[in-house]
């Protein structure tokens, strides 16, 4: 029998039979390939859109994520964050927030926090993360002005290196996670791959947000540029005219973006879109 190419099959499954294809009728070589090339860790969320609607129900918000398929979330520090969405969780004790994300049948590896925070309340921000027993802490990028030179950004990496030094001996993963503005040019080189420079490898992993697939940059490309340099990504689709959509109905080639995240180390995957587009991302992932 002659091999069809995995993605002309992947592409008629999903058109034939709506994805709801069994593994039981899977060719044993296809069965084979996906193992080795696609994902088999649990998919995760990030809070930080559905800030608001957690605020209102906590555990019953955890439960329908669990429910639609996510095993892993990603938090937002509730102290660093208390402005923006997350005061809600200030007052509760650490012990009860783990409890709470564990009886809902999830797990929180990682945590977003502040560049300040990090800078200023260290010790007690890695406290933090022993109690909620985290493995990653993300530096939720350096919030500099829109003026600010390159030497800027350069000067800030050289912080966080510092701050890598002391969380990696408490037993943790420092993280840092890009937005837009880390794919601008600023003194005629791109930032990102400036701070890919002056980061010290063996401190920093890298989280990769896929938006920036709207300026042109695909997730795949870093990766495969920087093999090992990553921790996690968060992941969201979009059209070509820049509109979020479920993973699988955008523009980004999924498939691609899986196979080059092994060779970029990434161990976790945090959705990270509105509330009405996770329902349908989860079910995609699980497919491939």
């Amino acid at each position: 029998m002659k091999k069809i190419g995995r993605r002309s099959f992947l592409n008629r499954t999903t058109m034939g039979l709506g994805g709801a294809f069994a593994m039981t009728q899977i060719p044993s070589w296809l069965r084979v390939e996906t193992a080795k090339n696609f994902i088999d860790i649990p998919i995760g969320f990030q809070t930080f859109p559905i800030r608001d609607i957690l605020a209102k129900d906590f555990p019953g918000t955890l439960k329908t994520m669990a429910g639609m398929g996510y095993r892993l979330v990603e938090l937002c520090s509730p102290k660093g964050y208390a402005d923006i969405g997350f005061g809600f969780l200030v007052n509760m004790k650490t012990a009860d927030i783990r409890k709470t994300i564990t009886d809902a049948g999830l797990s929180c590896p990682s945590c977003h926090f502040g560049f300040g925070e990090l800078t200023n309340n260290l010790d007690e921000r890695i406290e933090f993360a022993h109690q909620m027993g985290l493995e990653q802490m993300i530096c939720s990028t350096f919030w500099l002005p829109k003026e600010s030179k390159l030497k800027d950004y350069l000067d800030s990496a050289d912080k966080l290196n510092k701050i890598a030094e002391k969380i990696k001996k408490a037993g943790m993963v420092t993280g840092f996670h890009n937005h837009e503005f880390e794919f601008a040019m600023l003194d005629g080189e791109l930032i990102y791959d400036a701070l890919m420079k002056r980061f010290d490898a063996d401190l920093v992993k890298m989280q990769f947000q896929t938006e920036v697939i709207n300026l042109g940059y695909k997730a795949s490309t870093y990766f495969t540029k920087y093999p090992g340099r990553f921790i996690s990504s968060h992941l969201s689709d979009w059209t070509t005219d820049k509109k979020e959509v479920p993973v699988g109905q955008g523009i980004i080639d999924w498939p691609e973006f899986f196979k080059a995240a092994k060779i970029g180390g990434v161990k976790n995957y945090f959705v990270e879109m509105k509330f009405e587009n996770f329902k349908d991302s989860a079910p995609y992932i699980h497919g491939l």
